[in-house]
Protein backbone atom coordinates (compact mmCIF):
# COMPACT_ATOMS: atom_id res chain seq x y z
CA UNK A 1 0.00 0.00 0.00
CA UNK A 2 1.32 3.43 -0.96
CA UNK A 3 2.04 5.41 2.20
CA UNK A 4 1.17 8.91 1.07
CA UNK A 5 2.16 12.21 2.67
CA UNK A 6 0.01 13.64 5.48
CA UNK A 7 1.85 17.00 5.31
CA UNK A 8 0.47 17.51 1.82
CA UNK A 9 -2.97 18.06 3.40
CA UNK A 10 -1.73 21.27 5.06
CA UNK A 11 -3.47 23.62 2.52
CA UNK A 12 -6.88 22.17 3.44
CA UNK A 13 -6.04 22.63 7.12
CA UNK A 14 -4.94 26.22 6.54
CA UNK A 15 -8.17 27.01 4.70
CA UNK A 16 -10.38 25.46 7.38
CA UNK A 17 -8.55 27.16 10.25
CA UNK A 18 -8.61 30.58 8.60
CA UNK A 19 -12.19 30.42 7.32
CA UNK A 20 -13.73 28.82 10.39
CA UNK A 21 -11.65 30.94 12.78
CA UNK A 22 -12.47 34.23 11.08
CA UNK A 23 -16.12 33.20 10.73
CA UNK A 24 -16.46 32.52 14.45
CA UNK A 25 -14.61 35.76 15.26
CA UNK A 26 -16.79 37.86 12.96
CA UNK A 27 -20.09 36.21 13.86
CA UNK A 28 -19.74 35.70 17.60
CA UNK A 29 -16.70 37.70 18.70
CA UNK A 30 -17.41 40.94 16.84
CA UNK A 31 -21.16 40.47 16.39
CA UNK A 32 -21.07 41.09 12.63
CA UNK A 33 -24.34 39.92 11.01
CA UNK A 34 -23.81 37.09 8.50
CA UNK A 35 -20.21 36.94 9.74
CA UNK A 36 -19.22 33.85 7.76
CA UNK A 37 -20.47 35.47 4.57
CA UNK A 38 -18.42 38.62 5.09
CA UNK A 39 -15.22 36.63 4.63
CA UNK A 40 -13.87 36.71 1.04
CA UNK A 41 -13.68 32.97 0.53
CA UNK A 42 -11.76 33.37 -2.75
CA UNK A 43 -8.97 35.16 -0.85
CA UNK A 44 -8.81 32.39 1.76
CA UNK A 45 -8.54 29.78 -1.00
CA UNK A 46 -5.76 31.82 -2.62
CA UNK A 47 -3.84 31.69 0.69
CA UNK A 48 -4.35 27.91 0.77
CA UNK A 49 -3.12 27.69 -2.83
CA UNK A 50 -0.01 29.70 -1.91
CA UNK A 51 0.69 27.23 0.89
CA UNK A 52 0.35 24.35 -1.57
CA UNK A 53 2.72 26.09 -4.00
CA UNK A 54 5.50 26.57 -1.43
CA UNK A 55 5.33 22.93 -0.34
CA UNK A 56 7.48 20.21 -1.93
CA UNK A 57 10.42 22.29 -3.10
CA UNK A 58 11.75 19.30 -5.05
CA UNK A 59 9.10 20.00 -7.67
CA UNK A 60 9.94 23.13 -9.75
CA UNK A 61 7.34 25.90 -9.74
CA UNK A 62 6.82 25.59 -13.50
CA UNK A 63 5.96 21.93 -13.01
CA UNK A 64 3.49 22.89 -10.30
CA UNK A 65 1.84 25.31 -12.70
CA UNK A 66 1.59 22.50 -15.25
CA UNK A 67 -0.05 20.23 -12.66
CA UNK A 68 -2.58 22.95 -11.78
CA UNK A 69 -3.21 23.77 -15.44
CA UNK A 70 -4.04 20.16 -16.33
CA UNK A 71 -6.52 19.99 -13.47
CA UNK A 72 -8.20 23.33 -14.17
CA UNK A 73 -8.44 22.52 -17.87
CA UNK A 74 -10.06 19.15 -17.22
CA UNK A 75 -13.39 18.60 -19.01
CA UNK A 76 -15.16 18.25 -15.64
CA UNK A 77 -14.09 21.69 -14.44
CA UNK A 78 -14.77 23.40 -17.78
CA UNK A 79 -18.26 21.86 -17.94
CA UNK A 80 -18.96 22.82 -14.33
CA UNK A 81 -17.97 26.44 -14.94
CA UNK A 82 -20.11 26.69 -18.10
CA UNK A 83 -23.15 25.23 -16.33
CA UNK A 84 -22.68 27.65 -13.43
CA UNK A 85 -22.65 30.54 -15.90
CA UNK A 86 -25.71 29.28 -17.81
CA UNK A 87 -27.64 28.71 -14.59
CA UNK A 88 -26.74 32.22 -13.43
CA UNK A 89 -27.98 33.74 -16.69
CA UNK A 90 -31.23 31.76 -16.40
CA UNK A 91 -31.90 33.04 -12.86
CA UNK A 92 -30.99 36.58 -13.93
CA UNK A 93 -33.39 36.34 -16.86
CA UNK A 94 -36.49 35.02 -15.10
CA UNK A 95 -35.95 36.72 -11.75
CA UNK A 96 -37.22 35.33 -8.47
CA UNK A 97 -40.26 37.35 -7.45
CA UNK A 98 -42.56 35.39 -9.78
CA UNK A 99 -42.06 32.26 -7.68
CA UNK A 100 -44.19 33.82 -4.92
CA UNK A 101 -47.21 33.27 -7.14
CA UNK A 102 -47.34 29.55 -6.30
CA UNK A 103 -47.59 30.29 -2.58
CA UNK A 104 -50.33 32.87 -2.92
CA UNK A 105 -52.33 30.67 -5.32
CA UNK A 106 -52.29 27.69 -2.93
CA UNK A 107 -52.97 29.78 0.17
CA UNK A 108 -56.01 31.28 -1.56
CA UNK A 109 -57.65 27.91 -2.31
CA UNK A 110 -56.56 25.66 0.60
CA UNK A 111 -58.12 25.92 4.12
CA UNK A 112 -56.17 27.93 6.70
CA UNK A 113 -55.50 24.92 8.94
CA UNK A 114 -53.30 23.47 6.20
CA UNK A 115 -51.33 26.67 5.61
CA UNK A 116 -48.10 25.35 7.17
CA UNK A 117 -48.40 22.31 4.93
CA UNK A 118 -48.75 24.72 1.99
CA UNK A 119 -45.61 26.59 3.06
CA UNK A 120 -43.58 23.36 3.02
CA UNK A 121 -44.95 22.15 -0.33
CA UNK A 122 -44.53 25.54 -1.99
CA UNK A 123 -40.97 25.86 -0.69
CA UNK A 124 -40.20 22.41 -2.10
CA UNK A 125 -41.50 23.39 -5.53
CA UNK A 126 -39.98 26.86 -5.63
CA UNK A 127 -36.51 25.69 -4.60
CA UNK A 128 -36.75 22.78 -7.04
CA UNK A 129 -37.58 25.21 -9.84
CA UNK A 130 -35.20 28.00 -8.85
CA UNK A 131 -32.28 25.88 -7.68
CA UNK A 132 -31.54 28.00 -4.62
CA UNK A 133 -32.48 27.39 -1.00
CA UNK A 134 -31.39 30.86 0.11
CA UNK A 135 -33.44 32.50 -2.66
CA UNK A 136 -36.47 30.42 -1.71
CA UNK A 137 -36.16 31.31 1.97
CA UNK A 138 -35.78 34.98 1.09
CA UNK A 139 -39.00 34.87 -0.94
CA UNK A 140 -41.21 32.62 1.18
CA UNK A 141 -40.22 33.59 4.76
CA UNK A 142 -42.19 36.88 4.60
CA UNK A 143 -45.20 34.81 3.51
CA UNK A 144 -44.55 32.44 6.45
CA UNK A 145 -44.56 35.43 8.81
CA UNK A 146 -47.88 36.57 7.32
CA UNK A 147 -49.31 33.06 7.70
CA UNK A 148 -48.23 32.90 11.34
CA UNK A 149 -49.73 36.32 12.11
CA UNK A 150 -53.00 35.63 10.32
CA UNK A 151 -53.57 32.03 11.41
CA UNK A 152 -51.98 31.71 14.84
CA UNK A 153 -49.47 28.99 13.95
CA UNK A 154 -46.15 29.32 15.81
CA UNK A 155 -43.65 31.40 13.83
CA UNK A 156 -40.72 28.97 14.38
CA UNK A 157 -42.85 26.14 12.89
CA UNK A 158 -43.76 28.25 9.85
CA UNK A 159 -40.18 29.38 9.23
CA UNK A 160 -38.77 25.88 9.76
CA UNK A 161 -41.27 24.48 7.24
CA UNK A 162 -40.01 26.96 4.66
CA UNK A 163 -36.39 26.05 5.41
CA UNK A 164 -37.11 22.33 5.15
CA UNK A 165 -38.84 22.72 1.80
CA UNK A 166 -36.02 24.92 0.55
CA UNK A 167 -33.44 22.24 1.34
CA UNK A 168 -35.58 19.64 -0.46
CA UNK A 169 -35.27 21.56 -3.72
CA UNK A 170 -31.64 22.49 -3.12
CA UNK A 171 -30.88 18.77 -2.96
CA UNK A 172 -32.84 17.80 -6.09
CA UNK A 173 -32.90 20.79 -8.44
CA UNK A 174 -31.12 20.46 -11.78
CA UNK A 175 -29.84 24.04 -11.61
CA UNK A 176 -28.76 23.98 -7.97
CA UNK A 177 -25.06 24.76 -7.35
CA UNK A 178 -24.84 21.62 -5.24
CA UNK A 179 -26.28 19.37 -7.95
CA UNK A 180 -23.99 20.84 -10.60
CA UNK A 181 -20.92 20.50 -8.38
CA UNK A 182 -21.71 16.94 -7.26
CA UNK A 183 -22.62 15.60 -10.71
CA UNK A 184 -19.74 17.20 -12.58
CA UNK A 185 -17.28 16.33 -9.83
CA UNK A 186 -18.26 12.67 -9.92
CA UNK A 187 -18.84 12.39 -13.66
CA UNK A 188 -22.48 11.32 -13.57
CA UNK A 189 -25.50 12.59 -15.43
CA UNK A 190 -27.92 14.79 -13.52
CA UNK A 191 -30.92 12.57 -14.21
CA UNK A 192 -29.08 9.58 -12.67
CA UNK A 193 -28.23 11.52 -9.54
CA UNK A 194 -31.81 12.87 -9.40
CA UNK A 195 -33.26 9.35 -9.47
CA UNK A 196 -30.86 8.25 -6.74
CA UNK A 197 -31.68 11.28 -4.59
CA UNK A 198 -35.41 11.09 -5.28
CA UNK A 199 -35.65 7.72 -3.53
CA UNK A 200 -34.01 9.22 -0.43
CA UNK A 201 -35.62 12.66 -0.36
CA UNK A 202 -39.26 11.77 -1.07
CA UNK A 203 -39.73 9.45 1.96
CA UNK A 204 -38.24 12.18 4.17
CA UNK A 205 -40.55 14.78 2.59
CA UNK A 206 -43.63 12.57 3.01
CA UNK A 207 -42.75 11.90 6.66
CA UNK A 208 -42.33 15.66 7.15
CA UNK A 209 -45.75 16.27 5.61
CA UNK A 210 -47.27 13.69 7.97
CA UNK A 211 -45.74 15.38 11.03
CA UNK A 212 -46.87 18.84 9.92
CA UNK A 213 -50.34 17.48 9.17
CA UNK A 214 -50.55 15.89 12.63
CA UNK A 215 -49.57 19.20 14.23
CA UNK A 216 -52.10 21.08 12.07
CA UNK A 217 -55.17 18.87 12.50
CA UNK A 218 -57.39 19.87 15.36
CA UNK A 219 -55.74 23.27 15.73
CA UNK A 220 -58.00 26.28 16.24
CA UNK A 221 -56.79 28.22 13.23
CA UNK A 222 -58.44 30.92 11.13
CA UNK A 223 -57.55 33.86 8.89
CA UNK A 224 -56.36 34.08 5.30
CA UNK A 225 -53.36 35.40 3.39
CA UNK A 226 -54.10 36.90 -0.03
CA UNK A 227 -51.99 38.58 -2.70
CA UNK A 228 -51.96 39.03 -6.46
CA UNK A 229 -50.19 36.34 -8.46
CA UNK A 230 -49.14 35.71 -12.07
CA UNK A 231 -48.47 32.07 -12.93
CA UNK A 232 -47.34 32.61 -16.54
CA UNK A 233 -43.90 33.61 -15.27
CA UNK A 234 -43.43 30.10 -13.83
CA UNK A 235 -43.34 28.51 -17.29
CA UNK A 236 -39.51 28.80 -17.71
CA UNK A 237 -39.00 27.10 -14.33
CA UNK A 238 -41.29 24.25 -15.39
CA UNK A 239 -39.43 23.85 -18.69
CA UNK A 240 -36.11 23.49 -16.84
CA UNK A 241 -37.61 21.15 -14.25
CA UNK A 242 -39.36 18.83 -16.72
CA UNK A 243 -36.47 18.90 -19.19
CA UNK A 244 -34.02 17.91 -16.50
CA UNK A 245 -36.19 15.06 -15.24
CA UNK A 246 -36.67 13.53 -18.71
CA UNK A 247 -32.93 13.70 -19.36
CA UNK A 248 -32.55 16.52 -21.90
CA UNK A 249 -28.96 17.82 -22.05
CA UNK A 250 -28.50 20.40 -19.29
CA UNK A 251 -27.21 23.06 -21.69
CA UNK A 252 -30.23 22.60 -23.96
CA UNK A 253 -32.57 22.77 -20.96
CA UNK A 254 -31.01 25.98 -19.68
CA UNK A 255 -31.02 27.53 -23.15
CA UNK A 256 -34.73 26.78 -23.53
CA UNK A 257 -35.34 28.23 -20.08
CA UNK A 258 -33.42 31.41 -20.95
CA UNK A 259 -35.22 31.86 -24.28
CA UNK A 260 -38.70 31.23 -22.88
CA UNK A 261 -37.95 33.37 -19.85
CA UNK A 262 -36.76 36.25 -22.03
CA UNK A 263 -39.92 36.16 -24.14
CA UNK A 264 -42.28 35.89 -21.17
CA UNK A 265 -40.58 38.52 -18.99
CA UNK A 266 -40.56 41.05 -21.83
CA UNK A 267 -44.10 40.20 -23.06
CA UNK A 268 -45.60 40.53 -19.57
CA UNK A 269 -43.74 43.76 -18.87
CA UNK A 270 -41.90 42.27 -15.89
CA UNK A 271 -38.58 43.25 -17.49
CA UNK A 272 -37.98 45.94 -20.08
CA UNK A 273 -36.34 44.68 -23.27
CA UNK A 274 -33.51 47.17 -22.72
CA UNK A 275 -32.85 45.75 -19.25
CA UNK A 276 -32.85 42.08 -20.26
CA UNK A 277 -29.13 41.82 -21.12
CA UNK A 278 -28.21 43.63 -17.91
CA UNK A 279 -30.29 41.11 -15.93
CA UNK A 280 -28.50 38.23 -17.68
CA UNK A 281 -25.15 39.81 -16.89
CA UNK A 282 -26.07 40.26 -13.24
CA UNK A 283 -27.12 36.62 -13.04
CA UNK A 284 -23.84 35.42 -14.54
CA UNK A 285 -21.85 37.75 -12.26
CA UNK A 286 -23.64 36.25 -9.28
CA UNK A 287 -21.90 32.96 -10.07
CA UNK A 288 -18.40 34.50 -10.01
CA UNK A 289 -17.48 33.38 -6.50
CA UNK A 290 -18.79 29.85 -6.98
CA UNK A 291 -16.90 29.55 -10.28
CA UNK A 292 -13.64 30.82 -8.79
CA UNK A 293 -13.98 28.43 -5.86
CA UNK A 294 -14.30 25.52 -8.30
CA UNK A 295 -11.18 26.65 -10.19
CA UNK A 296 -9.05 27.31 -7.09
CA UNK A 297 -10.07 24.10 -5.33
CA UNK A 298 -9.21 22.17 -8.49
CA UNK A 299 -5.72 23.69 -8.50
CA UNK A 300 -5.18 23.07 -4.77
CA UNK A 301 -6.39 19.47 -4.96
CA UNK A 302 -4.18 18.77 -7.98
CA UNK A 303 -1.09 19.72 -5.97
CA UNK A 304 -2.26 17.82 -2.89
CA UNK A 305 -2.77 14.70 -5.02
CA UNK A 306 0.64 15.20 -6.68
CA UNK A 307 2.30 15.40 -3.24
CA UNK A 308 0.56 12.24 -1.98
CA UNK A 309 -1.94 13.92 0.32
CA UNK A 310 -5.01 12.13 -0.99
CA UNK A 311 -3.28 8.78 -0.67
CA UNK A 312 -2.59 9.49 2.99
CA UNK A 313 -6.15 10.66 3.60
CA UNK A 314 -7.63 7.66 1.81
CA UNK A 315 -5.47 5.30 3.84
CA UNK A 316 -6.74 6.95 7.01
CA UNK A 317 -10.35 6.63 5.92
CA UNK A 318 -9.86 2.97 4.97
CA UNK A 319 -8.50 2.28 8.46
CA UNK A 320 -11.73 3.65 9.96
CA UNK A 321 -14.28 2.38 7.43
CA UNK A 322 -13.62 -1.16 6.26
CA UNK A 323 -16.75 -1.99 4.26
CA UNK A 324 -18.55 -0.50 1.27
CA UNK A 325 -21.35 0.75 3.52
CA UNK A 326 -18.79 2.25 5.86
CA UNK A 327 -17.17 3.96 2.90
CA UNK A 328 -20.48 5.58 1.97
CA UNK A 329 -20.95 6.79 5.54
CA UNK A 330 -17.38 8.09 5.48
CA UNK A 331 -18.20 10.15 2.37
CA UNK A 332 -21.22 11.62 4.08
CA UNK A 333 -19.30 12.52 7.22
CA UNK A 334 -16.47 13.98 5.13
CA UNK A 335 -18.72 16.42 3.25
CA UNK A 336 -20.66 17.10 6.46
CA UNK A 337 -17.47 18.08 8.27
CA UNK A 338 -16.51 20.36 5.38
CA UNK A 339 -19.95 21.98 5.50
CA UNK A 340 -19.73 22.58 9.24
CA UNK A 341 -16.35 24.22 8.68
CA UNK A 342 -17.33 26.35 5.68
CA UNK A 343 -21.08 26.93 6.27
CA UNK A 344 -21.51 26.51 2.51
CA UNK A 345 -22.76 23.24 1.05
CA UNK A 346 -21.53 23.98 -2.48
CA UNK A 347 -18.00 24.73 -1.26
CA UNK A 348 -18.13 21.61 0.92
CA UNK A 349 -18.97 19.45 -2.11
CA UNK A 350 -16.28 21.06 -4.28
CA UNK A 351 -13.65 20.37 -1.59
CA UNK A 352 -14.84 16.80 -0.97
CA UNK A 353 -15.30 15.88 -4.66
CA UNK A 354 -11.79 14.64 -5.53
CA UNK A 355 -11.43 12.76 -2.24
CA UNK A 356 -14.86 11.17 -2.67
CA UNK A 357 -13.98 10.15 -6.24
CA UNK A 358 -10.96 8.25 -4.94
CA UNK A 359 -13.11 6.70 -2.21
CA UNK A 360 -15.69 5.62 -4.80
CA UNK A 361 -13.01 3.71 -6.71
CA UNK A 362 -11.62 2.16 -3.54
CA UNK A 363 -14.99 1.03 -2.15
CA UNK A 364 -16.59 0.26 -5.55
CA UNK A 365 -19.37 2.85 -5.12
CA UNK A 366 -21.27 4.04 -8.19
CA UNK A 367 -20.81 7.59 -9.44
CA UNK A 368 -24.50 8.44 -9.06
CA UNK A 369 -24.50 7.13 -5.48
CA UNK A 370 -21.39 9.15 -4.64
CA UNK A 371 -22.90 12.35 -6.08
CA UNK A 372 -26.14 11.66 -4.21
CA UNK A 373 -24.36 11.15 -0.87
CA UNK A 374 -22.31 14.32 -1.24
CA UNK A 375 -25.33 16.45 -2.13
CA UNK A 376 -27.65 14.90 0.46
CA UNK A 377 -25.32 15.02 3.46
CA UNK A 378 -24.20 18.56 2.63
CA UNK A 379 -27.85 19.64 2.55
CA UNK A 380 -28.57 17.87 5.85
CA UNK A 381 -25.83 19.76 7.68
CA UNK A 382 -26.41 23.05 5.85
CA UNK A 383 -30.08 22.87 6.75
CA UNK A 384 -29.52 22.71 10.51
CA UNK A 385 -26.33 24.62 11.38
CA UNK A 386 -27.32 27.84 13.21
CA UNK A 387 -24.75 29.96 11.36
CA UNK A 388 -25.58 28.83 7.82
CA UNK A 389 -26.88 31.32 5.25
CA UNK A 390 -30.27 29.59 5.18
CA UNK A 391 -30.85 30.05 8.92
CA UNK A 392 -29.45 33.59 9.03
CA UNK A 393 -31.50 34.74 6.04
CA UNK A 394 -34.69 33.30 7.55
CA UNK A 395 -34.09 35.04 10.87
CA UNK A 396 -33.21 38.32 9.12
CA UNK A 397 -36.29 38.17 6.88
CA UNK A 398 -38.55 37.73 9.92
CA UNK A 399 -36.74 40.50 11.82
CA UNK A 400 -37.23 42.94 8.95
CA UNK A 401 -40.98 42.48 9.40
CA UNK A 402 -40.74 43.10 13.15
CA UNK A 403 -40.81 39.47 14.33
CA UNK A 404 -37.96 38.09 16.45
CA UNK A 405 -37.13 34.39 16.20
CA UNK A 406 -33.87 32.61 17.06
CA UNK A 407 -32.06 29.68 15.44
CA UNK A 408 -32.58 27.54 18.52
CA UNK A 409 -36.34 28.13 18.38
CA UNK A 410 -36.39 27.02 14.75
CA UNK A 411 -34.07 23.97 14.93
CA UNK A 412 -36.53 21.66 16.83
CA UNK A 413 -39.03 22.13 13.97
CA UNK A 414 -36.56 21.34 11.17
CA UNK A 415 -38.20 17.98 10.56
CA UNK A 416 -37.08 17.55 6.96
CA UNK A 417 -33.27 17.81 7.38
CA UNK A 418 -33.31 15.34 10.29
CA UNK A 419 -35.59 12.93 8.44
CA UNK A 420 -33.40 13.27 5.34
CA UNK A 421 -30.43 12.16 7.44
CA UNK A 422 -32.42 9.17 8.71
CA UNK A 423 -33.52 8.27 5.18
CA UNK A 424 -29.93 8.55 3.93
CA UNK A 425 -28.68 6.17 6.59
CA UNK A 426 -31.43 3.69 5.73
CA UNK A 427 -30.42 3.73 2.07
CA UNK A 428 -26.73 3.37 2.92
CA UNK A 429 -27.07 0.44 5.29
CA UNK A 430 -30.21 -1.34 4.07
CA UNK A 431 -30.41 -0.71 0.31
CA UNK A 432 -27.60 -2.16 -1.85
CA UNK A 433 -25.75 0.13 -4.26
CA UNK A 434 -26.07 -1.37 -7.74
CA UNK A 435 -23.29 -0.06 -9.93
CA UNK A 436 -24.92 -1.20 -13.15
CA UNK A 437 -24.43 0.82 -16.32
CA UNK A 438 -24.40 4.56 -15.72
CA UNK A 439 -25.19 7.25 -18.26
CA UNK A 440 -22.41 9.38 -19.60
CA UNK A 441 -22.33 12.78 -17.92
CA UNK A 442 -23.95 15.74 -19.59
Amino acid sequence: MEKGNVKALLPIGVFLVLYLGLGVLFEYGMGIPMGFYNIPIVVIFLVALLVACVQNRKLPFDDKLAVMGRSIGDKTIVTMVLIFMAAGIFVGTVGRDSAESVAYLMLSVIPAEFSVLVLFVVSCFVSLAMGTSVGTITLITPIAVAVSAASGFDLPLCVASVMGGAMFGDNLSFISDTTIAACQGQGCQMKDKFRENFKIAVPAALATLAIILALSLGSDINGTVSHDYDLIQLVPYLIVLVGGIVGVNVFVVLLLGILSGSLIMVATGATAATDLLASMGSGAAGMFETTMVAVLVSAICALIREYGGFTALLNGIKSLFKSKKGGQLGMGLLVGAMDIATANNTVAIVIANPIAADMAETYDISRRKTASILDTFSCVFQGIIPYGAQMLVAISAAAELGYAVSAFQIIPFLFYPFLLLASSLVFIFLVPDKRGRESEKA
